[in-house]
């Protein structure tokens, strides 16, 4: 699509970037490293469909993903809840049940449950009138989740926050790939059951000066398969929380890494510059040459230390959101901004969809499992745009942010 709109063409910075190869298994819109081919493929394409507001997103081909996943879906269908129960695990069946209130999962769904009011609370009162709608859902098997979205406030465009509690299985090839030892390689084939819980969020404000945030942290355990029952347990964490700027403000973005870095020093001096250019890595959009956005922190499959330390670290790092963002959006919120602000901002936008629904592999792998659509999708923004070739002229503001896209830099 074309808009009347352009700001003149030249060329853009360039240089080579790589990306991470590793595939994943996702219960809903979070990651779960895998660290080898998977074994069952599949053709994935990106039906046209229309944005909730003015603009329509345009038809893309069919495109080819190599994804764990079985021809039927994975998950249980949600049920409708009226109240949100006090938990989402299943019954407990005794003090030593992974289910207990003092399990991991217990504590990681009280956590992500906190997490999700305390960032609600923040981001209803920046914008001064909107609420977030909710619906709660559940499934037979046990599990559910609350999905909360705010729409057309006066600071936010968007703001979705969810919270997923989910049981379910995925194929022994997976589960060898993702942990290969001695004790699992001669299982045989049959489905291993997996639990998984995550918080996930995605905030779009309005104005073009104001930055989109993303943050997701969850916890994953495997048990043993159904025809291997001595097969170990698994569990790792995984997350992070990153910044996706459309006007580059050197400011915004180091108070962000720095809110990120004394999160992750708190528990190890490696952890930041680690998961810094891991979330580099990630979000690097291969077809354009260029990362999402200013980067933060990411990391999955994280098991190698006390899992009562991964815990606390998850925990922190949660609550170190509204501090890295809310602050940025008061500076931003009520800046005067032109229609070519706007535009690009809505261009910008288009490469957030891009990479959800092209690379991110949560957002694939619920599309085809049978996940929850609208928490799948609520990522996206209402609005975006496409121009053809369009590219910002050199020296100025949007350069400048395109340039810090491709060339990713350490900003503390």
């Amino acid at each position: 699509m074309t808009i009347p709109l352009r700001l003149p063409a030249m060329r853009t910075p360039s240089v080579t970037a790589t990306t991470s190869s590793s595939t994943t298994v996702f219960p809903f819109a979070h990651s779960f490293t895998v660290r080898s081919p998977p074994t069952f493929s599949f053709n994935f394409s990106l039906h046209p469909f229309s944005t909730t507001r003015t603009t329509k997103l345009p038809q893309t081909t069919s495109s080819s993903f190599r994804i764990h996943a079985s021809s039927s879906p994975m998950i249980e269908k949600e049920i409708p809840q009226f109240e949100k129960p006090s938990t989402f695990l299943r019954e407990s069946e005794g003090d030593n049940s992974p289910n207990s209130s003092t399990s991991v999962r217990a504590r990681f769904e009280k956590m992500i449950r906190e997490a999700q009011d305390t960032v609600c609370s923040a981001i209803e009162a920046a914008d001064g009138g909107a609420k977030f709608k909710e619906d709660v859902w559940s499934r037979p098997g046990g599990g559910g989740g609350i999905s909360r979205v705010l729409q057309d406030g006066s600071v936010w465009e968007k703001a979705g926050v969810n919270v997923s509690v989910v049981y379910g299985t995925m194929p022994p090839d997976a589960y060898r790939a993702a942990k290969p030892s001695s004790g699992n390689a001669d299982l045989k084939p049959g489905p291993v059951p997996f639990f998984a819980a995550g918080i996930s969020s995605v905030l779009h404000p309005k104005n073009p000066f104001a930055p989109t945030l993303h943050f997701n942290y969850r916890y994953f355990e495997t048990d043993a398969p159904k025809d291997a029952p001595g097969a170990p347990k698994q569990w790792w964490f995984g997350g992070g929380t990153d910044l996706t700027p459309a006007y580059l403000f050197e400011e915004d973005v180091k108070h962000f890494h720095l809110v990120q870095k004394d999160a992750c020093d708190k528990f190890n001096g490696d952890f930041y510059p680690q998961f810094k250019k891991w979330c580099d890595d990630y979000f690097y959009i291969k077809h354009r040459g260029e990362r999402r956005g200013l980067g933060g922190i990411f990391f999955d499959d994280l098991n190698a230390y006390d899992q009562e330390m991964l815990l606390s670290f998850a925990t922190e790092c949660a609550k170190s959101v509204i501090p890295a963002y809310i602050p940025i959006i008061e500076r931003r919120k009520d800046m005067p901004f032109t229609d070519r602000h706007k535009a690009w901002q809505q261009l910008r936008r288009g490469r957030y969809v891009e990479f959800n629904l092209v690379y991110d592999r949560g957002t694939t792998f619920g599309l085809k499992t049978g996940g929850r659509i609208e928490s799948i999708l609520v990522s996206l923004p209402l609005t975006a745009r496409w121009e053809y070739d369009h590219q910002p002229e050199e020296g100025t503001e949007e350069w400048e942010l395109l340039d810090a896209c491709i060339n990713p830099k350490d900003w503390i």
